[in-house]
């Protein structure tokens, strides 16, 4: 991984709930695809909105990344978790500029439970 890469960062906002370093990390003018939200997020705020409460909801010791695939400028990030005995498997799609900075953050789940109860609790973190 070269130094403009952010998944190193990203990596440590999700394993220690470093939700102030996603500002290093987000492009101003970031779009955030949700699972649950039919229109994209758009820019910094909003994304970080979403992330940091996808931080709490995804807060869970059973959450981990199994596959990593990472090029120039994308990343695929596949990952497993547990909640209310439900198993979910997803992807974090996410690109970035030369600067560092995530232009898209897209997260898509499976099954349809999984999303059902993703859409609860994201619906519940941003009240």
């Amino acid at each position: 991984m070269n130094e403009s890469n952010p998944i190193k960062i990203w990596h440590e906002v999700v394993e220690n709930g470093e939700i102030a370093k996603l500002d290093k990390i987000l492009d101003e003018d970031c779009i955030f695809y949700s699972p649950v939200v039919f229109s994209p997020q758009k820019g910094k705020e909003a994304t970080k909105k979403y992330l940091s409460a996808a931080a709490v909801v995804f807060a869970d010791e059973s959450f981990k990344y199994t596959k990593e695939l990472i090029s120039s400028g994308l990343a695929c990030l596949e990952f497993e978790l547990v909640l209310n005995e439900i198993n979910i498997n997803g992807i974090d799609i996410i690109s970035w500029n030369k600067d560092g900075k995530i232009t898209e953050f897209k997260v898509m789940i499976r099954p349809l439970k999984a999303v059902e109860i993703i859409h609860k609790f994201m619906g519940e973190e941003l009240k």
